[in-house]
């Protein structure tokens, strides 16, 4: 997202006259100055759509200032988070260490493997629309259900594909049911794809009142996702969500 928005404003950049604006105020009045190779130039009111260009130009630059730091700033928790990572993984392949470790560990990994393994009920309806292929080689049914799918599969979270959840009288398949790696409590993931379209997004606004209504409850214990066709989603919320909900509390 953030690279998204620097590129963005970068092509916006590359478009607006060259010259910074600088503006004085003398009591309740105003004056522009365009500053061009080291001089600077009365801007007369005769030329406002330059001033406003350049006016667009400054605050484009201080926009792009803030994102590369952001930038920056992100880059190095996630160096700093990769580090710390390294300690523990450090620690499990240390031949001390493991030994002491494998009994705490073996039964978990043994409890979500077979979770994940075990044969649940699958949506049956509309096969052929399962064309995408994910890391995983599970067939999905879009282009963005086949990135969360590959990104619960590289992070390791226990998940199933479209499994069965009964509500009351009502059968509903989210679109990924996950069993957190720590705390075993179960999520649901619902990817809403197509929000611009007035009769899917009341659907879908239906699906989640449903959802809370049995107390399945947005940012708690379901996760849910939105895009449209100018708004596409992207790896970087799908790591940010799989971070907040099933990795920040790893030991």
């Amino acid at each position: 997202m953030i690279n998204q928005k620097i590129y963005s404003i970068q092509e916006q950049l590359n478009n607006l006259p060259p010259g910074k604006l600088t503006v004085t105020q003398y009591q309740s009045r105003y004056k522009w100055y365009i500053s061009k190779e080291n001089q600077q130039t009365y801007l007369p009111k005769s030329q406002k759509s330059l001033a406003e260009e350049l006016a667009k130009k400054k605050y484009l630059s201080y926009k792009l200032e803030e994102l590369l730091l952001e930038k920056k700033a992100c880059t190095q928790y996630l160096h700093h988070l990769a580090k710390s990572s390294n300690k523990s993984e450090h620690l499990l392949s240390s031949p001390c260490y493991f030994p002491l470790l494998k009994s705490y560990f073996k039964p978990k990994l043994q409890t979500h493997d077979e979770w994940v393994n075990a044969i649940y009920y699958k949506n049956i309806n509309h096969p052929d629309n399962l064309i995408h292929k994910s890391l995983s080689t599970n067939l999905v049914r879009s282009k963005s259900e086949a990135m969360i799918d590959t990104a619960l599969f590289q992070n390791k979270i226990p998940y199933r594909y479209e499994c069965l959840l009964q509500l009351g009288d009502l059968s509903f398949y989210p679109d990924f049911t996950i069993l957190h790696p720590i705390t075993n409590q179960i999520y649901y993931w619902e990817h809403f794809g197509m929000m611009d379209n007035p009769i899917y997004a009341k659907h879908a606004f239906s699906k989640l009142q449903i959802y809370c209504s049995n107390n399945i409850i947005p940012s708690i214990n379901l996760i849910t996702t939105y895009e449209t066709r100018n708004a596409p989603l992207n790896i970087y919320q799908i790591e940010s969500i799989i971070h907040y909900y099933f990795k920040q509390n790893e030991a």
